[in-house]
């Protein structure tokens, strides 16, 4: 008798034994980039329920299955890190992700939906007088990073108003500066103006007494890009990451003050950015949440592009927008 038990025990554990591999290979990761901005609020909200206890992704995606965030300043790098191989999707703006799929032809990004239009601005000085382009002649300018949507905006406005604008200087200096480090130089009056995102934009006006010259009510400001290899490999895990990311979109337009006290929190718990909650609604009031976006909307920005010099060619859009 104990002979036997002793082998049903062994077949047991060999059975076991066999089963773990497989379940351990259905394991996925999948690697999501977002800047620490409201206007990526998605993903700040996902995070802040995370902290809570709840996966907003994990838990519709599937056993077996978890979510990994990374965070950029501005779009170029979380661009770059799509070309390595270090990102699945990320929220970007439609700049870089534009200007990478140009610069693979089509064969390296997709734009899968939407996120958040407006919620950002061109703010100069209080005291300035500072009123159109040609006012900014021997005047600096900071973007949050060289080829970012809101550098391509500030040049191409400056290029429109009859400016001479390079990449490395011209009539005005664009200057590629991180979003804290904005604050401060424009505290210090070592900027003219800037053109951000929110709650930067809120944050200049409030804490700097800054004032908007150009508001960007309805540009697209944030997009969800998937990396054109894992859409292709992961179809169905996309989908469904997708129809998340739109159901999350949902839920944030239906619950702005809860969606709004979890990016609050989020941004305090993982960037130390302290806002306060009438800073955050009012960076809020100026966003448009939404999932939609369209090719027909991504053709002003490749104008703009091509004005400063960022493409050359114009390129072929048919593959840029894809729906899992």
């Amino acid at each position: 008798m104990r002979h036997g038990w002793r082998l049903l025990i062994l077949a047991t554990l060999s059975l076991v034994g066999a089963h773990a591999p497989a379940f351990a290979q259905q394991s996925t990761t999948v690697r999501v980039g977002h800047f620490p901005n409201i206007t990526h609020v998605q993903a700040l909200v996902a995070r802040g329920f995370e902290r809570q206890g709840r996966s907003w992704f994990g838990e519709r995606l599937g056993p077996g299955v978890k979510i990994e965030w990374y965070a950029y300043n501005a779009g170029p790098s979380a661009m770059e890190a799509i070309f390595a191989n270090s990102l699945d999707l990320t929220y970007v703006g439609p700049n870089p992700a534009l200007n990478a799929y140009a610069r693979s032809r089509g064969a390296e990004v997709r734009v899968v939906a939407g996120a958040v239009n407006g919620g950002s601005a061109l703010v100069v000085q209080g005291d300035s007088t500072l009123s159109k382009p040609a006012d900014f002649r021997g005047k600096r300018i900071a973007t949050p990073q060289f080829g970012n949507t809101q550098d391509v905006a500030a040049r191409a406005w400056l290029v429109a108003g009859g400016l001479r604008i390079t990449q490395t200087g011209g009539d005005a200096q664009v200057v590629p500066t991180s979003n804290p480090d904005q604050l401060s130089l424009f505290q210090s009056k070592q900027l003219d103006a800037v053109w951000t995102v929110e709650p930067w934009v809120s944050r200049l006006e409030s804490e700097s007494g800054g004032k908007i010259l150009v508001e960007e009510k309805e540009a697209i400001t944030t997009i969800l890009v998937s990396s054109a290899g894992f859409l292709a490999k992961n179809r169905d895990l996309a989908k469904r990451f997708v129809a998340a990311h739109r159901e999350l979109t949902e839920w944030i337009r239906k619950n702005p003050e809860e969606a709004q006290r979890l990016a609050r929190d989020e941004l305090q718990a993982s960037f130390r950015l302290d806002m306060s909650p009438e800073l955050v609604a009012r960076a809020w009031s100026r966003m448009v949440i939404t999932s939609d976006t369209t090719r027909e909307a991504f053709q002003s920005f490749v104008t703009s592009a091509q004005q400063v010099g960022f493409l050359r060619d114009t390129p072929d859009l048919s593959r840029l927008i894809e729906a899992p």
